[in-house]
């Protein structure tokens, strides 16, 4: 053999073979055959005792004798199955004893003159080899304890075993001396072949025998060198498909014939929000039954094509292909962003034509009303001022679309600069004052002493400014507004506080969408055009600031916006 572990372990199992064999093979024949010489011996025992039994002879005594004389133990049963003598129980104990007439050996004796059994004894509380006679009184029988023929059967066993192990050592000894020979071409190539197996192509068997092991050293050279060159093209493919799904936008994972998920790449993970390390089973996903279907569908051979479905607070376009080998690849592309675009999109032009559509309505009538009519002077006047300030209406909200839209671009960026608050404020005010006075509001600045500049465009801080103290105004019917500015944990903090009317707690989180309006009636009656406060929110963020409302009903509002300070922006 070339292999000198199967050379030794096949000698050894022969050896073993052939010693088990024999052991077997002796150790039956010799228990059958002590069984047979035993069971005779007591016969022509059991023989004598029952020759002697006559009716004259106490039972008890002639047990007890023969018992001495044999170093067995004598039973003497009479017709009935009566125990009347017992070498091993006397006198009251001999009383006990059950009937024995339905004991194997006795009923098998008054049949055919002899019986045996073996069996365990249920007085003597061991295992016993009994051989009864039929006797003219009833039954003599003699009985033997097992653990005598068990002892010398185990002893037969060592005997066998001791030269068993004898030709066991012989026959390694030479398998030894016979391995060595052949072992150290097979133990190179063999730690060659396990370099290989994990992973290490440079390993080369430097061997040059003859014959079989040259010939597979030379095979394993070769295997090598193909080995290396597949690998390598595997690893090279592999980063190329993973960084190929990697730089997708759409979430992909693949599910085996198992439904458990073993390829899923980052975007999968983020989308589906699942940590877990490959594999993890597909039941720990979104139970989406859109998804499900799709996968089953998959898993049965059938592709599914782009099914949208909603879960997680996100909309999702499914695709689901089976994979030859077995299992499904699904892909999900994110549509959540592109359907609330689509969402604004339609809002907003709805609500521009629905701002645009009062005023021009209100233009169109009365200018109709001045070219086919001729009204008074004062008439005229009202027609021609309504026409004015309606014009002046849409061309604030064609001002304020213009200028969301060159924010939102990103065609204009703010140029901050340690701007003036109180220049700021006081253009503010100044043009919001008249629609103050005429409503009787009292216009307040609060500016801290440490507070006069903020980081910001100047053009942008006026702006802020400006529409927040607008919306105060408009909104308030009496009472006073307040424009304030503090810093605190490093920014500073610019706002203004009202004591209108309040917005409700489920408005606040709105009130800076486009065309918003709390209460739209009034908001339109009063010259707003929704769009205010979203330029605020725009203007803010574009500074890396933040702003937010806080409200109550009937009790006013106020609108706060930070701007971080220039070192913390550097």
């Amino acid at each position: 053999m070339r292999l000198p572990t199967r050379l030794l372990l096949g000698a050894l199992t022969i050896v073993g073979v052939l010693a088990l064999f024999l052991t077997l093979i002796v150790d039956q024949k010799f228990y059958d055959r002590l069984s047979v010489m035993a069971t005779e011996g007591l016969a022509r025992e059991a023989q004598l005792v029952a020759a002697e039994w006559t009716p004259n002879v106490n039972a008890e005594e002639l047990a007890a004798q023969a018992a001495r004389a044999s170093g067995h133990r004598v039973t003497l049963i009479d017709s009935t199955g009566r125990v009347i003598g017992d070498s091993e129980f006397r006198g009251a104990l001999l009383q006990q004893l059950e009937n024995h007439a339905s004991r194997p050996e006795v009923v098998q004796a008054r049949a055919t003159g002899q019986g045996s059994a073996r069996r365990q004894s249920p007085s003597a509380g061991d295992s016993e080899l009994y051989v009864a006679v039929r006797a003219r009184l009833g039954t003599a029988r003699v009985s033997l304890a097992t653990v005598t023929l068990d002892a010398i059967i185990a002893s037969a066993r060592r005997d066998v075993a001791v030269a068993s192990g004898l030709a066991m050592a012989g026959a390694l000894v030479l398998a030894w001396l016979f391995a060595t020979s052949v072992s150290r071409p097979v133990r190179e190539l063999r730690d060659v072949t396990r370099a290989l197996a994990d992973g290490d192509f440079s390993r080369r068997p430097a061997l040059a025998a003859p014959g079989e092991v040259g010939e597979l050293a030379d095979a394993v050279h070769r295997l090598a060198e193909q080995l290396a060159i597949r690998v390598e093209a595997l690893r090279a493919e592999e980063n190329v498909m993973r960084e190929l799904a990697e730089s997708l936008n759409e979430g992909i994972f693949a599910v085996d014939q198992r439904q458990q998920v073993v390829r899923i790449n980052d975007t999968g993970r983020a989308l589906l929000d699942r940590r877990e390390p490959l594999p993890f089973p597909f039941d720990i996903l979104p139970r989406e039954r859109a998804l499900r279907d799709a996968l089953a569908s998959a898993l049965a051979g059938e592709t599914v094509r782009e099914v949208e479905a909603s879960f997680g607070g996100r909309t999702f376009s499914i695709t689901a292909r089976p994979l030859e080998q077995g299992g499904a690849v699904v892909a999900l592309l994110d549509l959540t962003r592109l359907r609330r675009l689509e969402t604004v999109r339609r809002d907003f032009v709805a609500n521009v034509s629905h701002e645009l559509k009062t005023p021009l309505t209100v233009v169109r009538g009365f200018a109709e009303t001045l070219a086919q009519d001729e009204p008074d002077a004062e008439t005229r006047r009202q027609f021609t001022t309504t026409i004015l300030n309606n014009t002046r209406r849409m061309q604030r909200i064609v001002d304020d679309l213009l200028d969301l839209s060159r924010i939102e671009s990103g065609s204009w960026v703010p140029e901050p600069v340690q701007a003036d608050i109180a220049i700021a404020v006081a253009d503010a005010l100044a043009v919001a004052r008249p629609a103050a006075d005429a409503k009787g509001i009292t216009l307040h600045v609060d500016i801290d002493r440490d507070t006069a500049q903020a980081f910001a465009d100047p053009t942008a801080l006026r702006q802020i400014l400006g529409n927040l103290v607008d919306n105060a105004v408009r909104h308030t019917a009496k009472g006073s507004v307040t424009v304030f500015a503090a810093r605190a944990d490093g920014r500073v903090t610019v706002g203004v506080r009202d004591t209108g009317s309040g917005i409700g707690a489920d408005h606040l989180p709105r009130i800076f969408e486009r065309f918003y309006r709390v209460d739209p009636a009034r908001s339109r009656a009063e010259g707003g055009t929704g769009l205010g406060l979203a330029i605020v929110k725009h203007l803010v963020d574009a500074h890396g600031g933040r702003v937010w409302a806080e409200s109550d009903v009937g009790r006013g509002t106020t609108i706060r916006a930070t701007f971080p300070d220039a070192a913390r922006r550097g």
